[in-house]
């Protein structure tokens, strides 16, 4: 179970004091379903913890940063900075997929491209820069790899959220508000994938797919606003 994480380490510009933080990092709970013998710790309480962590720096650096914004707005940009799409495409730069440790099936099912999976990892890398080098450490990273990304964000609109984009236009054009349906549930629970419908005057507009209900659906509110032409 070995890993050389140089290359990545020099990547970000961090050097671990304990390697063994960040092989926990990469290590997907799918793994341990092969390896129950040996001593080893799946990467979602360190997720739990880099949640956490990003969360305070994007909320520190908004609020030092955009003094003339109110709570609503700065809420809708850390919403956009650390939404999962967002952290999987920062996690695709750092070619984090290439260290992860997978069961032989998440690896068959392309586990190392999966936008969920290279997200809940940026997030655990996250947690043990935490642990390993302080806030301030963790909080360079953040700034350094996925902070500097809101100006685009904001500039290409990715902030606004689809489904309150959809509800509003909808309520405004239709005068109606849209609904939502889990149309199926599939696959085991560290690889669930949900299909949603959404619905306006019980006309099924668009479906979304993905690892959560509320993902689903604001793929769906995504797929309803380039059919009906409103975004």
């Amino acid at each position: 179970m070995e890993n050389n994480y140089e290359k990545l380490e020099k990547k970000i510009g961090i050097s671990f004091k304990d390697k063994s933080l960040l092989e926990k990092a990469f290590t997907h709970k799918s793994y341990l379903n092969e390896h129950r013998n040996e001593n080893i710790e799946d990467n979602e309480r360190l997720e739990f913890l880099g949640d956490a962590v990003l969360e305070l720096a994007s909320t520190k650096h908004l609020f030092l940063n955009y003094p003339n914004k109110q709570e609503g707005e700065m809420t809708t940009f850390r919403s956009a900075l650390v939404r999962g799409n967002h952290l999987a495409e920062i996690g695709e730069k750092l070619d984090l997929g290439k260290y992860l440790l997978l069961s032989h099936g998440e690896e068959k099912s392309g586990g190392r491209d999966k936008k969920y999976i290279l997200a809940n990892t940026l997030e655990a890398l996250i947690g043990g820069i935490y642990l390993d080098q302080g806030y301030t450490e963790a909080e360079g990273f953040i700034k350094k790899f996925i902070l500097v990304e809101l100006d685009e964000i904001t500039k290409k609109g990715l902030h606004i959220e689809a489904k309150s984009q959809l509800q509003e236009t909808c309520q405004e054009k239709e005068d109606f508000t849209p609904y939502y349906e889990v149309l199926s549930e599939e696959g085991p629970d560290h690889a669930k994938k949900f299909t949603v419908g959404v619905y306006i005057e019980d006309k099924l507009v668009a479906k979304g797919e993905d690892s959560s209900k509320q993902k689903a659906e604001n793929k769906a509110a995504q797929n309803a606003l380039k059919i009906k032409k409103w975004k």
